[in-house]
């Protein structure tokens, strides 16, 4: 896929910047690396950014940078992106305690697949995400990926509040709530980390294009990472998808 980006006007300080009109892979590692190389450059001109599926939200500031300014600084980039150093993503592992009290639906999931609980969770942990997008909540993850054996669509009836860590199938993505909020998604398991910590920096460790790995563990292992995290003391699994640990 080699088509240029669209440009498009949002407002008097804003411009959008489509790759595409899909959901695919390829499509993200053009968001991803258009992020990556603006941040690479630090513009003063440039006030945030915002990555979705398909394409980057750029702000800037119009009385450094103009519309015609800020178009031509874009598009050299896209120009120069397939010749930029970017870094590799990074995986970010999700320790999850599946099923029982913490995981409700973890049966639900069974009766629509006809598959075993131990079947269910081999699937659901056995691959990595690709983070599409964050939005929703802070740190609430967009993920791309999950096996079409244990899709299961949503509850009919929401839930007024899920527990933040809680891990979720609706339809075919799957997803963690980074923090307590309502929601319809089949509850499989839960996290005892953080995917959102106001007091830790950064709050959110992980970004559009990067990975989850969804690791099971149990009750006795749920609870050391539980203490842990509440002490400050646990260590996040979050590393190059190539490679060795990073934090």
């Amino acid at each position: 896929m080699n088509e240029k980006a669209r440009y498009l006007i949002a407002g008097d300080s804003s411009i959008v910047v489509e790759f595409g009109n899909e959901i695919s892979e390829e499509i993200s590692a053009k968001v991803r690396g258009m992020y990556l190389a603006i941040e690479q450059k630090k513009f003063p001109f440039i006030k945030a950014m915002n990555p979705t599926y398909r394409s980057l939200l750029v702000q800037y500031d119009p009385l450094q940078c103009s519309y015609e300014e800020i178009l031509e600084t874009l598009q050299g980039l896209e120009d120069n992106l397939k010749n930029m150093d970017l870094p590799s993503p990074n995986i970010l592992e999700i320790p999850t305690l599946y099923g029982g009290e913490l995981g409700p639906d973890l049966g639900s999931v069974c009766e629509h697949s006809g598959l075993t609980e131990e079947e269910v969770i081999k699937i659901h942990s056995g691959r990595d995400y690709l983070v599409y997008m964050l939005g929703f909540t802070p740190g609430f993850s967009y993920l791309g990926g999950m096996d079409e054996k244990i899709a299961t669509p949503r509850l009919k009836t929401p839930r007024t509040k899920i527990p933040g860590g809680s891990v979720g199938i609706a339809g075919s993505q799957t997803g963690i709530y980074s923090i307590d909020s309502p929601g319809g998604w089949q509850l499989i398991g839960k996290t005892p980390i953080l995917l959102y910590d106001p007091q830790r920096k950064p709050p959110i460790l992980h970004h559009a294009g990067d990975y989850i790995r969804f690791v099971p563990i149990d009750q006795k292992k749920y609870q050391s990472i539980e203490e842990a995290v509440k002490n400050g003391t646990y260590e996040y699994r979050y590393f190059p998808k190539e490679g060795g640990a990073v934090k």
